[in-house]
């Protein structure tokens, strides 16, 4: 007699998995390379956290676009991945959505007087809101890039986000990104100065920029406490602001292998200076020197010593990186229900450039006693390796 007769074979049932995320995902356009794109093609082909590739984690369902590019991606993917395309952000979020992504970035919309991209972000995302207070339930939920043009409506945006119980992140892509050379300041240190270089225009990249800067001075002595004043400075008087931090600038351009050498006055097109005066006395200086850089870098000097990296890998590698590591935070926010940073740290950066604008249209510093804004810094942030 078979031993397989004497003892039967016993399968065990098998485990049920976990449900995907189901996501809905409202943006204000969808074209090649737009932050629909780059962000919603990676939650549904998988991305490349630390430079090795992973499949998606969660099920992008349905689709709302503002408006549709002429250029439109939408259809095409919709048909692809089966994900159903709607005409309003309620239809969208349906009640077996499970999390949100918010992308208000890219799109036909104008400026105003002092070159702000007048996006919809207040009102697309008080509809998102609007479905979450009538249905009694706040998914967690993405927003892209700074909550808006406006320090009121944002304000206002992040109350009733609040009020809410919403479980949200938002922000840029670049303090997740590789760091050249890789450093993370420990918690607690006394900063005494910093520095950010960045590029482009000053509305999306010196977003950008400030967010570069801020993912790291949130880290000192004291935690974060807010800002008390910030200047717009334009022209040769921003390249006059290097004068008492050479050092920090001249590191943060070093760890750029690219940048060009020479003298910045012959070199930088339309100097920019923002300048931020943080409540507990630490200043910092963020300069956007376009036709020098093509990177964002950071320098702070802490307990005597200056320390800086470039925010993005040395050597190009796959295209956009960091959007590897955001859409992997993305996910494990989804996945979990958690944010993985505070949405904080984007509220503060949104007001500081609202008010940097204003002090463009003033010619003047910008007291901001409303940002007051205290919150803890990530104890290990996610910084990407490769």
């Amino acid at each position: 007699m078979r031993r397989r007769d004497i003892f039967p074979l016993i399968v065990a049932p098998a485990l049920a998995q976990p449900r995907r995320p189901r996501v809905a995902a409202i943006v204000t356009t969808y074209y090649f390379w737009s932050h629909a794109d780059v962000i919603l093609g990676r939650l549904m082909a998988g991305c490349s956290p630390h430079g090795k590739w992973h499949a998606n984690r969660c099920d992008v369902v349905a689709l709302y676009m503002h408006q549709v590019h002429e250029k439109d991606m939408g259809g095409d993917l919709a048909a692809r991945h089966g994900f159903r395309i709607v005409d309003s952000i309620e239809a969208a979020i349906t009640p077996d959505i499970d999390a949100v992504c918010f992308v208000g970035e890219h799109g036909n919309y104008p400026n105003n007087d002092v070159g702000q991209k007048m996006y919809p972000r207040f009102e697309l995302f008080s509809q998102i809101l609007d479905v979450y207070e009538k249905r009694g339930r706040a998914l967690p939920t993405f927003f892209d890039k700074h909550l808006s043009y406006s320090w009121d409506k944002a304000k206002s945006l992040y109350d009733r986000a609040a009020k809410l119980k919403t479980p949200w992140m938002a922000g840029s892509s670049i303090p997740l990104s590789v760091r050249s050379p890789h450093w993370i300041p420990a918690l607690g240190e006394k900063m005494t100065g910093a520095v950010a270089i960045g590029y482009g225009d000053n509305d999306a990249y010196g977003f950008h920029t400030l967010e570069a800067l801020q993912s790291i001075v949130e880290r000192r002595a004291g935690g974060e406490s807010g800002i008390a004043r910030v200047e717009m400075i334009e022209g040769q008087r921003a390249l006059d602001q290097i004068h008492g931090v050479e050092p920090l600038v001249e590191a943060a351009i070093k760890t750029m292998p690219d940048a060009r050498k020479g003298h910045l006055e012959d070199l930088v097109k339309k100097p920019v200076c923002f300048v931020v005066r943080y409540r507990d006395g630490l200043e910092a200086k963020c300069f956007l020197l376009n036709g020098v850089v093509e990177h964002w870098a950071v320098a702070a000097q802490a307990n005597g010593k200056i320390n800086a990296c470039m925010f993005g890998p040395s050597v190009r590698s796959r295209p956009l990186p960091h959007f590897d590591g955001l859409v992997h935070n993305i996910e494990e926010m989804f996945l979990t229900g958690k944010p993985q940073y505070p949405v904080e740290r984007t509220l503060l950066t949104t007001g500081a450039l609202a008010h940097l604008f204003e002090s463009k249209r003033s010619g003047r510093a910008v007291d901001t006693p409303g940002l007051a804004i205290r919150y803890d810094a990530p104890r290990n942030p996610f910084v990407q390796t490769a």
